[in-house]
């Protein structure tokens, strides 16, 4: 599903690489540290946590949860033809909050607490762009 918001380019780094890829291929993986265990975000081949550069790269599920989100109803630039927009924090089911947004759906209707899956917006320049959707996946 491809929604109609603007995107920026993303800068791709080494360390992001995998991800990017993996975004590109409608795929959402995500770094884990093989010490601790955290699965970390933003993507990087170190844990912020343990500082342990012992990473190895996972299949994400996709789904989450609005964990805080704005409206936005009148954007500048580009934007301005795309609001009303939703920003989120997602807390994904494997634990970090990502900065998205959410797409597929009327902007009243978002809510904290509600259950999103991911979808990869293609880009004109780069990586696809990921941001969620409602989903009717069963979150606790």
């Amino acid at each position: 599903m491809s929604s109609s918001l603007p995107v920026r380019k993303v800068e791709v780094t080494t360390e992001t690489q995998p991800f990017w890829d993996a975004a590109a291929g409608g795929q959402l993986v995500l770094p884990r540290c093989v010490d601790c265990g955290a699965t970390i975000w933003y993507p990087k081949g170190f844990c912020p946590l343990c500082t342990s550069w012992s990473v190895e790269w996972v299949k994400a599920s996709g789904r989450g949860i609005i964990y805080s989100f704005s409206i936005t109803r009148k954007g500048a630039g580009v934007w301005a033809e795309n609001s009303p927009y939703v920003v989120a924090y997602v807390e994904l089911d494997e634990g970090p909050r990502v900065l998205t947004n959410i797409v597929g759906c009327n902007v009243d209707d978002v809510h904290i607490g509600m259950s999103v899956s991911v979808v990869f917006d293609p880009t004109p320049e780069g990586p696809a762009v990921y941001r969620f959707q409602p989903s009717s996946a069963d979150h606790p």
